[in-house]
């Protein structure tokens, strides 16, 4: 521990000394001494860089890597422009923390600063916090930020991604108060209305669902307002390039993944939490904000200008415990967002939905393959699959990740990056296992 610590040894007697102390472990007196570590540590013994650097390269090598994926149930493999990778990379960027001292921290309250502002002018919403852990955080976060002392009661529907449900039951659970799921028919959302009694404080929705249906969600938001409650949209960034906003579909607050804003799958994060508000819940959003102001000389500067403080000072009152936030991937999903552009997320945004219906239409022409729901979809779909685990399997061997096996079938997903010839590649082989 002592080369962790900037103070000589001389330096450390001189504080022991006016502590009343000879030695460190005077510090651990009411510590059990069967707890104390007397000799060193079960660890093998140190290895070379080239010897570490083999042994990382052999447990990589065991990793499967699809050349075309098919599958997405929160994460997309979307293309990342180069100059999104490489900025983040900087050690200017990759190495920061807390931007505390505004002073020394420009760069880094600018980004988050423009981040900030991306997303807003994405979800239509006033405010944007600094980004929290992940989508499903973010939707948990919301809920407890939505409660009062006469509305504890949080609504989601049963079409949300089942881990979003399972964090807002966690989250609910530590703070002993209730979540109710809305039934869902069809693929979407059903009888909402009989549940949203007065003691609900918000519904989260998500757009597009997880099985990849379009939910009404303005009907749905109209219901909610209609009985007192708060809206909460979780949404698909890459979706909003086409889809109506939050804000054109009421909604409070505005969550979601931001994983397809330029973060790589890197088998399952870090991602990132995106969250964002209507001015009014603005003093509740988790975290913080950063905001844009002038110097004493007139030149713009950027400064954390809003944090909920009870979150470190009175942690028992607060309403959220989130201090930290997910800056750097917020860095670069600012990043993405600003080399693609409206016009370049707009066809990220199309081209996925295309190659969604293309596949989906060609998979539908084979016998026993059928859409399982109705309706619009965005980039995703259900449908029914003999054989398979046969056809999963022929598909994996073929190097391309088939869809995620669900109740009723397998949910599939296409982005802009695979390629129409890989996706008749794939609805052959399909076609070839079934006809086995």
């Amino acid at each position: 521990m002592g080369s962790y610590v900037p103070s000589t040894p001389a330096e450390r007697q001189q504080m022991l000394a006016a502590l009343g102390m000879e030695d460190a472990l005077q510090l651990y007196a009411d510590v059990p001494e069967a707890m104390l570590l007397t000799g060193p540590l079960d660890l093998p013994a140190g290895k070379s860089e080239l010897q570490v650097r083999g042994e990382m390269e052999a447990l990589a090598a065991q990793n499967t890597r699809y050349g075309t994926i098919l599958r997405g149930a929160g994460a997309y493999d979307h293309y990342i422009p180069s100059i999104v990778k490489y900025i983040p990379a900087k050690e200017e960027f990759l190495t920061a923390y807390t931007p505390y001292q505004a002073e020394i921290s420009q760069g880094i309250l600018q980004s988050i600063f423009e981040y900030q502002t991306m997303i807003c002018e994405l979800t239509g919403m006033d405010v944007s916090n600094a980004s929290v852990y992940d989508g499903a955080t973010a939707a948990a976060e919301a809920a407890a930020m939505c409660r009062d002392r006469k509305r504890s009661v949080t609504l989601i529907s049963g079409a949300a991604h089942p881990d979003v449900i399972n964090t807002v039951r966690t989250y609910c659970y530590g703070t002993g108060h209730a979540l109710r799921v809305v039934p869902v028919k069809d693929g979407v959302t059903d009888a909402l209305k009989a549940l949203l009694t007065p003691d609900v404080s918000s519904f989260i929705v998500q757009q597009p669902n997880f099985f990849g249906q379009l939910e009404d969600a303005k009907a749905l938001g109209a219901l909610v307002h209609e009985a007192g409650a708060q809206y909460v949209m979780s949404c698909n960034p890459i979706s909003l390039a086409i889809l109506a906003s939050p804000a054109e579909c009421g909604a409070d607050v505005a969550v979601g993944e931001g994983q397809p804003l330029g973060l790589p799958l890197g088998w399952g994060g870090p991602y990132l939490g995106i969250m964002a508000a209507t001015q009014k819940l603005m003093r509740k959003l988790p975290g913080r904000i950063v905001g844009q102001t002038t110097d004493a000389e007139g030149r713009r500067a950027f400064v954390l200008s809003l944090q909920a403080r009870e979150q470190h000072i009175r942690r028992e009152k607060a309403s959220s415990n989130i201090c930290s936030n997910e800056a750097l991937c917020a860095l670069t999903a600012g990043l993405y967002l600003a080399t693609m552009g409206p016009e370049g997320l707009q066809e990220v945004a199309r081209q996925s939905m295309a190659k969604a219906h293309y596949l989906c239409s060609e998979l539908c022409k084979l016998d026993g393959v059928a859409r399982v729901y109705p309706g619009a979809f965005f980039h995703e779909f259900v449908t029914t699959l003999p054989r398979q685990d046969a056809v999963l399997a022929a598909l994996s061997k073929a190097g391309i990740l088939g869809g995620l096996p669900v109740d009723g079938g397998v949910l599939w997903c296409a982005t802009e990056k695979v390629t129409k010839a890989e996706l008749d590649r794939a609805v052959a082989i399909v076609k070839e296992v079934l006809a086995g």
